[in-house]
């Protein structure tokens, strides 16, 4: 008897424990997450619901959203493709050259954004170093349109975001059982079927966590959109500080407002289709 009320004793205590260490990351996330958005959404209601029902019927911000949406999901899209082969040789090469592989991905880290954003504006204007070589190998015979343009919007964000795809892609296929894949060789499966039936659904949490990451932070940019857009391909960010500046925070609040619902019903979205093809794969 006295050592069940024991093991019971020692369970409550072990469960306030982990309350305990749950506390400092639930507070923080009250002050700094809820409480701010709190205000905001109290901010965009000084004016009752008028700010959001101008917002929703104006074809101006409806297609900045809409083109905020399109440049956030091809830049997470164009870094998938990318990280995905990257992650995969990763964790199949030796010690050393895994550690270089690492490095590199790290490396755009150690550089701020704006330094890495001039880099780009060098690299992607009329006359500068990828024009100038194209020209120079007579591949093309004028200049190709890369800055102010979408494109250039999409290779700077692509460049800034790559990292946050790789990590979780190489951290998930890591703990990948061989396993698996070997008794999947054993039953006769080929290459591809192992790839698209084993391997590719067991990285879905990696491709989950890099496609929310990179997708989220695409949505919200400002310096790479304002260095490398053209301002009649203004993205959300640009939006919100120039409703700021020039209007008040009513409007700009209830934006953000609006940009964090879509936000969330476009990952809900993404989740169910996952979900549907990792069914599939399975049957």
């Amino acid at each position: 008897m006295s050592l069940k009320l024991k093991s019971v004793g020692s369970g409550v205590k072990g469960s306030s424990r982990g309350w305990l260490l749950f506390t400092p990351a639930f507070l923080f996330f009250v002050v700094f997450f809820l409480v701010p958005l709190g205000v905001m959404f109290q901010e965009s209601m000084k004016s009752g619901g008028e700010t959001y029902q101008m917002v929703l019927q104006s074809t101006l911000y409806g297609r900045i959203f809409a083109d905020t949406a399109r440049v956030a999901f091809l830049t997470t899209i164009a870094c998938l493709l990318l990280a995905y082969p990257y992650a995969y040789v990763l964790n199949r090469v030796g010690p050393r050259l895994k550690l270089l592989l690492i490095v590199l991905v790290l490396m755009p880290f150690w550089v701020s954004l704006l330094s890495r954003t001039f880099a780009w504006v060098g690299l992607l204007q009329d006359t500068g170093i990828i024009n100038s070589f194209l020209q120079f190998a007579g591949l093309i015979s004028a200049p190709l349109p890369l800055i102010r343009t979408p494109v250039g919007v999409l290779i700077g964000m692509v460049h800034v975001l790559l990292p946050y795809m790789v990590l979780p892609l190489m951290n998930t296929m890591a703990d990948i059982d061989k396993g698996q894949l070997q008794a999947a060789r054993s039953l006769g499966a080929t290459p591809l079927q192992r790839f698209l039936r084993v391997f590719l659904p067991l990285s879905g949490p990696g491709i989950i966590a890099g496609f929310v990451l990179v997708f989220v932070l695409s949505l919200g940019f400002y310096i790479t959109p304002a260095m490398l857009g053209a301002p009649g391909n203004m993205m959300i960010g640009e939006l919100l500080i120039q409703e700021t500046q020039k209007v008040g925070l009513v409007r700009a609040s209830a934006l953000g407002i609006l940009l964090l619902g879509g936000t969330l019903v476009s990952l809900g979205l993404l989740a169910g289709i996952w979900k549907t093809f990792s069914r599939k794969t399975k049957s």
